[in-house]
C-alpha cells in the first residue's frame, strides 16, 4: 500500500465499502482484506464460515494533506447503515459489522467524537453500533476481490458492447 496515512473501515461488504473510496481526490490506494478476528492468515472461504472473528475491511492509504480522516469518515457513514448489528443489507454475520479500526490515538479521538456526533443528529431513530477498536493484524484479500467492483464494471460494460457490436452486425 502507498505511503501516506491508513484508515481501516468496515461497512458490510468490502467490495463496496472498498469502491465507495477508490475515486476520492486525496485517497492513494485502497485494498480488501480481514481485520478483528484471531484466526492468523484466513481465506475468504474462513471468514465466511463465521469461524475467524474477523471483519471485511477496506484499507485506505490517504494523504491528509488532500483529504481528512473526517471526510473519510463522512463517506464511512453515509455508505451504510451503522445502526444494523453484524449485517448491512442481505449480508448477515459478524463480519459485515459495522467498525472502524484506528491506527493513532488521535484517529480514536476523531472518530470517538464523529460516532457521537452522529448519535447526536438525529439521522438514525435507534443506537449506532459501530465499534471502534485498535488496529490489529491485516490479512489482505486474494487478488480476484481487490477492485472487484471496479473489475465487475469493466466487465459487463465490455459486453454491453461486445453484445451492441453482434446486434449491429445482425449476430444474436
Amino acid at each position: 500500500m502507498n505511503s501516506g496515512q491508513k484508515a481501516t473501515l468496515g461497512a458490510g461488504c468490502f467490495w463496496k465499502t472498498e469502491d465507495a473510496f477508490r475515486r476520492l481526490p486525496g485517497v492513494l490506494a485502497t485494498s480488501v482484506g480481514y481485520m478483528g478476528g484471531h484466526f492468523p492468515n484466513p481465506s475468504y472461504l474462513d471468514v465466511l464460515s463465521r469461524i475467524t472473528g474477523h471483519a471485511e475491511v477496506a484499507q485506505i492509504a490517504y494523504n491528509p494533506q488532500e483529504i481528512s480522516y473526517e471526510a473519510l469518515l463522512a463517506v464511512f457513514w453515509s455508505i451504510h447503515d451503522p445502526t444494523q448489528l453484524n449485517r448491512q443489507g442481505p449480508d448477515r454475520g459478524e463480519q459485515y459489522r459495522s467498525i472502524i479500526f484506528y491506527h493513532t490515538p488521535e484517529q480514536k479521538l476523531i472518530a470517538t467524537a464523529s460516532k457521537r456526533q452522529l448519535q447526536l443528529s438525529g439521522k438514525f431513530q435507534q443506537d449506532i453500533v459501530t465499534l471502534i477498536e485498535p488496529a490489529g493484524d491485516y490479512y489482505l484479500a486474494d487478488q480476484s476481490h481487490q477492485q472487484y467492483l471496479e473489475k465487475k464494471q469493466a466487465r459487463s460494460v465490455e459486453d454491453f458492447q461486445k453484445k451492441i457490436s453482434r446486434q449491429d452486425r445482425g449476430i444474436m
